[in-house]
């Protein structure tokens, strides 16, 4: 489809610096646009980018003010990356949708399918799942028995979904992610080998949360594990059993939750954090990539770094020791000598 840059300002509340009538049909990089696409500014670091895109049309803040003169014709914007997230949806909401179910998909009689919901070829749903409607369901997911599919949830080609989960509305899964597999419990016997320590427990994910590709959420020992309304987890990311994560939390990808430990709300944490178990981490908690959160995090609106974490503006202080590190093992080295050899001089 082709829009103006008049209609995208009065979609977006902006205002069109520029031709009115420019138009764009699909949406580019600004560093790799090209002429009939819609790009962005909302990152100082890229703003040299501008002066010789071929983009059309770009997104700035209102506050911009270009040091050079720019081609394209510019719409000021409240915030170019919120904006251009909206272009997006509308862009990514006019594709086709998918509906109805293939007949190469096995589904139980026992099933209840939703209204306007798709299922794609090789799916496998079982005995009294639930379906919600607008649900779409893509090639080769797994859904165990007595799983609860809400109101427009989204399941990409190879998701497992086992047993006894509950999903709320409009979540979304990607390819290769596993939800409600068994935690990591095992018991050590006295002749040095693991006893399996059932799990009996459930996954429930509420509303609006995203789960990224091969991410796993462990099932319960007993009882849920629970990700809350709105939470965002990456690629790669582990959450085990009897975890609960708070509304609105995001995780990067390769972070790792150990079991039974409460993530509070409004959390962000960078790739590759590692948390204890049997913790619990409060509301606004940041943490720095790589780091390891190895005890209860009880004062909220924390930035940590570092593992064991700790403040961040503390640990970014103590950096500056550690590189010297070597150096000031030299000079103590050195001044020890120079002791040895004084007292020597004295006796």
């Amino acid at each position: 489809m082709e829009f103006t840059a008049e209609l995208i300002a009065d979609f977006l509340g902006g205002e069109v610096v520029g031709d009115k009538a420019a138009r764009v049909t699909t949406i580019s990089k600004i560093e790799s646009g090209e002429p009939g696409t819609l790009a962005f500014l909302a990152n100082p670091k890229y703003e040299h980018y501008i002066y010789d895109t071929q983009a059309t049309i770009v997104l700035v803040g209102r506050d911009f003010a270009p040091q050079r003169p720019v081609s394209a014709t510019l719409i000021r914007v409240d915030d170019a990356y919120g904006a251009f997230a909206r272009i997006l949806e509308l862009y990514h909401s006019m594709k086709p949708a998918k509906s109805g179910v293939s007949p190469q998909a096995f589904i139980s009689s026992t099933v209840t399918v939703g209204k306007d919901a798709y299922i794609g070829e090789f799916a496998v749903i079982g005995e009294n799942v639930t379906i919600g409607d607008n649900a779409k369901i893509y090639p080769q997911v797994y859904v165990g028995d007595n799983v609860v599919i809400g109101e427009g949830v989204t399941l990409y080609a190879g998701v497992k979904i086992y047993e006894e989960c509950v999903l709320g509305d409009h979540v979304t899964i990607h390819s290769g992610a596993v939800i409600g597999a068994d935690g990591f419990g095992f018991a050590p016997q006295p002749d040095g080998s693991y006893r399996k320590i059932p799990q009996v427990g459930n996954v429930v994910i509420e509303d609006w949360v995203e789960i990224g590709a091969n991410t796993c959420v462990d099932r319960a020992t007993m009882g849920s594990t629970i990700i809350h309304k709105g939470v965002k987890l990456d690629d790669l990311v582990l959450i085990a059993h009897n975890v609960q994560i708070g509304e609105n939390t995001v995780f990067s990808a390769q972070v790792g939750v150990a079991g039974s430990t409460k993530i509070g709300s409004r959390c962000m944490f960078g790739g590759q954090v590692g948390v204890a178990g049997h913790i619990s981490v409060a509301d606004g908690t940041q943490v720095a990539s790589q780091s390891g959160i190895a005890q209860s995090v009880k004062e909220e609106n924390q930035r940590l770094m570092g593992s064991p974490a700790y403040a961040a503006s503390a640990y970014q202080r103590s950096s500056f020791v550690f590189r010297d590190l070597p150096a000031m093992s030299k000079r103590l080295a050195a001044l020890e000598k120079e002791l040895e050899r004084l007292r020597a001089e004295t006796e």
